[in-house]
């Protein structure tokens, strides 16, 4: 076995020469004790933690929205599948006593697998055991975190998943929003026995951004409650120390960044950086949420001087975290000596082909689902440029936002409201395809299962809307060269938080500086009155306040449908049979620089 460890920054001083020999049980070889003074060394173990983190429902390598094998420019894989193969090889390297295997979130969704077992065929209804909760059964999770999505479908399909795992799902800052009290179990001390040693407790914390307080508002107001994860983690930590742990992972479903994407109402969404500084008694953290890759970094704990180890695997099952600790018995106790980790990656591995025989009815079933035709397109309508200029598919979106709040306020005192919409380019590869169109082409188009919501704006509110979401360009001159691959993501927006609005017609001056950008702002011709009443279209993430937009959290709520758009795009489609961009399509937005079009 090979070991790989830096050393001397942790509580003993220990050396770290003879970790694989004790971890195999073997006797430690005499050597000088402090002082000069010959006796036998203290004893020292190695263990390994396994970490996968933001799986968003991949068990297999495939992508349902393309139909076929996965695959991306750096020719990663995905899937639980692969995780299986890598962590029975470290098993198996290390000593399937000697190891265990966490997961840190954000689970449920994000396939059509996941989709199809919690709004098809839910798993609350039909009693079947979840596929992501029957794959990391068989693969012997030690525990999981809770991640903002795990809200997504609602607390009865989240708390029936929880019920089907065989260990325990954590969120130590997810309270009780009646009595405060822990909603989740807030951690689990495992233990690892090694041959002839004292047993060793690794305590497992998890903790999840706050930010679910805002994204799933609907599933979770009035019933939790999320507080700080740098307080709860203080609460727990020395709580799991005095129950007896040598050893203290946090599983934080945040990011290291330190930043949110939400206003001052909630704590910092990615706090992992936080924790590890403000948080004595840490060993290491599991990051995710952030979607990042890092492989090892070591953070200093600003009250004890210590270095917290710092790892994030890639999202979707793409990397493989591996935690190291050697701890050696100083006064009959374990204390950690040396941590590092490195990140293993799927596309080395064949599938573990128990988890692919395991999970293979119910992906052929979501397979047969998403294919099934639904209409016809009259031409292929494709989002590759939709970040930049007005595109058929992103109006097709607008369009049916627009006819369902429009039809939900009929016999409303709101009526007569003009009807706008706004959407977001979510998925640069979604494409609706001239001929038979399919289930999977929606679930491509729409990747999210937000839901319908109807607010009110005023037209100066429109325009303060308009201005924020126009901060997604990045500030180019007049006659300055223009790269569409660079243009967009100003400040590391997300394409999912740039909206585009459908019942006006407006200008982005990309020359101009953010605030200033939106132009011939008009409405049926004319500008735009800013006392003027809008019914505006849009989902539940951003009524919420998702992305942090202006007014629209705030703004009286018209319509509130319980149907995702997704479906709502899907039942047009059924309905009408015929997708025709000539009846809903017009270039109502572009971008400009002094009045002139920078793409024709």
């Amino acid at each position: 076995m090979s070991r790989r460890f830096t050393t001397g920054h942790h509580r003993a001083a220990a050396a770290v020469a003879i970790g694989c020999i004790a971890a195999l049980g073997l006797a430690p070889a005499a050597t000088a004790a402090p002082g000069g003074t010959k006796g036998p060394k203290d004893p020292t173990v190695s263990i390994t933690v396994l970490g996968t983190s933001d799986l968003h429902g991949y068990i297999e390598n495939w992508d349902y929205f393309t139909n076929a094998e996965y695959d991306d420019a750096a020719h990663n894989d995905v899937g639980l599948a692969k995780i299986s193969t890598l962590v029975n090889q470290v098993r198996a390297d290390r000593g399937a006593g000697s190891t265990l295997l966490i997961d840190n979130g954000d689970t449920i969704q994000g396939t059509s697998l996941t989709d199809f077992f919690a709004t098809v065929e839910p798993i609350t209804e039909t009693g079947e055991t979840h596929p992501m909760a029957a794959a990391m059964n068989a693969m012997g999770y030690d525990a999981t975190t809770l991640g903002n999505h795990e809200f997504n479908y609602g607390l009865p399909l989240l708390r029936t998943y929880e019920e089907q795992l065989d260990f325990p799902l954590l969120g130590a800052n997810v309270k009780d929003a009646t009595t405060g009290e822990d909603a989740f179990t807030p951690y689990v001390i495992r233990t690892v026995k090694l041959k002839g040693q004292k047993p060793i407790n690794v305590g497992i914390l998890g903790l999840t951004t706050p930010g679910s307080a805002i994204w799933d508002k609907n599933n979770v107001e009035g019933r939790l409650r999320f507080d700080d994860m740098v307080e709860q983690a203080r609460k727990y930590v020395p709580e799991m120390r005095s129950a007896g742990a040598d050893v203290v992972v946090v599983s934080s479903h945040s990011g290291p960044s330190g930043t949110s994407s939400y206003g001052a109402g909630l704590p910092v969404e990615n706090a992992s950086t936080l924790i590890a500084e403000q948080v004595p008694g840490i060993d290491a953290i599991l990051a995710g949420h952030e979607h990042q890759e890092i492989p090892e970094r070591f953070v200093t704990n600003k009250q004890t001087g210590e270095q917290v180890l710092l790892t994030e695997p890639r999202n979707w099952g793409m990397r493989l975290s591996v935690m190291d600790f050697e701890l050696t018995k100083v006064r009959g106790q374990w204390d950690v000596t040396s941590a590092n980790s490195e990140l293993l990656t799927t596309n080395t591995v064949p599938a573990d082909p128990k988890i692919s025989a395991l999970a293979a009815d119910q992906h052929q079933r979501t397979i047969d689902y998403v294919n099934t035709p639904i209409g016809t397109a009259t031409e292929t309508m494709s989002a590759a440029d939709a970040r930049i200029r007005d595109t058929a598919v992103m109006d097709f979106v607008n369009h049916v936002q627009a006819g369902a709040v429009d039809k939900a306020l009929n016999g409303t005192p709101n009526a007569d409201l003009p009807v706008l919409s706004i959407v977001a380019p979510f998925n640069r590869a979604a494409v609706i395809p001239e001929g038979p169109v399919t289930i999977r082409d929606m679930a491509g188009l729409y990747v999210f299962p937000n839901t319908l919501f109807g607010v009110e704006l005023t037209g100066a509110q429109v325009k303060d809307y308009l201005e924020y979401s126009a901060k997604y360009f990045v500030q180019t001159a007049p006659g300055a060269p223009v790269d569409p691959a660079t243009l967009t993501n100003a400040g590391g927006t997300p394409d999912y938080n740039y909206d585009m609005m459908s019942g006006v017609s407006y200008d982005i001056d990309i020359s101009k500086p953010v605030g200033q950008r939106i132009v011939n702002l008009n409405h049926a011709g004319a500008p735009i009155d800013p006392a003027q009443r809008f019914a505006v279209a849009t989902n539940n993430y951003r009524q919420s306040g998702g992305g942090n937009f202006p007014h629209i959290a705030t703004a009286p709520v018209l319509v509130n449908q319980t149907t995702e758009i997704r479906q709502l795009l899907i039942d047009f489609l059924s309905a009408e049979g015929t997708i025709d961009p000539a009846t809903f399509s017009e270039e109502n937005w572009k971008l400009t620089r002094n009045g002139e079009p920078v793409f024709g």
